[in-house]
């Protein structure tokens, strides 16, 4: 009789052979924002989406925000990419309003 699959082990081959693996991890993403981006980053931005083909929108507080954030672009992708599959290749620098749930 086999040994039983660790539940992780058999979710990780399904999300792989129905092609998820890849949307999962730029999910991700979005819920490991302000630990990626730091507590600075994270206080002036929020998250919005990814696309499948890799680009990431993102609302800021301010434009000068966004400005200097697409001068950071290069070295914020590298972070966001660090040891995953599903990548962001871009990330669209939207300013307005932070749309934040109030606690």
């Amino acid at each position: 009789m086999d040994k039983p699959t660790p539940l992780a082990e058999a979710l990780d081959r399904y999300l792989a052979g129905a092609g998820l693996k890849k949307r999962v991890q730029q999910a991700a993403i979005l819920e490991e924002w302000a630990a990626l981006v730091g507590p600075q980053i994270a206080a002036v931005t929020m998250p919005q989406s990814i696309t499948p083909d890799g680009v990431m929108r993102v609302h800021v507080a301010t434009a000068p925000w966004a400005t200097e954030l697409g001068l950071m672009s290069p070295r914020i992708l590298a972070r966001l990419n660090q040891g995953r599959s599903g990548r962001v290749k871009e990330i669209r620098w939207v300013p307005g309003p932070l749309d934040r749930p109030q606690p």
